[in-house]
């Protein structure tokens, strides 16, 4: 996941309903594109401290994409330190969960497949929230119509992403984790997000735009999550 493509971003834009506003030219993109990429910034030690630093003026950097993983981490650490054993933290659909539900039983999240466009994509899925003693955290991303509008292909392209994927849900030890890796996975698309699904043995479910419906791929490692008989 590349955090400095705010100024592709920009250029495009994206309305409430996260359609691009504009189409800008090749040189535009081109231009943008010089001033992204993780190859401009590094992490230097000063005084016992971390601090980005980048390499060209005009590079920024954009969390967004993993703000609401990282607040998610953040309040369930506090209810840690507070005490609190049982919880359910969710902050813009980055969901932690630690413990026993109220009925002192192992909790489950109830998993609502996303819509891409009018469309609902696929039944939804009851999973174990399996954080008993450690936080547990699910996240999903997806894409605003079939062609993935509003997620962005950079360094490739620097437009809109065109294939199939259409949603990633990633279940991780940590939100910020979970919502790293499914930006990620987005923009590779099915083959190349597989791949590395089995690289790295993630717990990955993926929705693709097949035709007029859609298909599903879930890792061994997600398959794992699944309520017997509940699905």
């Amino acid at each position: 996941m590349d955090i400095t493509v705010g100024p592709l971003v920009n250029l495009w834009g994206f309305g409430p309903d996260k359609q691009p506003v504009k189409t800008p030219t090749q040189a535009q993109i081109d231009a943008a594109k010089a001033r992204t990429g993780l190859a401009f910034l590094s992490v230097i030690n000063r005084s016992g401290r971390q601090y980005l630093q980048k390499s060209i003026p005009d590079l920024y950097v954009d969390l967004s994409t993993v703000g609401e993983g990282y607040a998610a981490d953040h309040l369930a650490r506090l209810m840690t330190e507070e005490g609190i054993s049982r919880y359910l933290v969710s902050v813009g659909g980055a969901l932690v969960s630690r413990g026993m539900n109220a009925e002192d039983s192992l909790g489950e999240w109830r998993y609502k497949s996303p819509r891409t466009g009018k469309t609902r994509c696929r039944p939804s899925l009851i999973l174990t929230a399996t954080g008993l003693v450690h936080p547990a955290a699910i996240v999903t991303t997806t894409s605003s119509t079939a062609s993935g509008s509003h997620t962005l292909s950079t360094p490739q392209t620097g437009r809109p992403i065109t294939h199939k994927l259409v949603s990633v849900t990633v279940i991780a030890p940590t939100a910020l984790e979970a919502d790293g890796w499914d930006t990620g996975l987005m923009v590779l698309g099915p083959q190349k997000a597989q791949q590395v699904v089995r690289e790295y043995g993630l717990a990955v479910y993926m929705i693709m735009k097949d035709g007029d419906g859609f298909t599903t791929w879930m890792s061994p490692q997600f398959k794992t999550f699944l309520v017997g008989g509940k699905n």
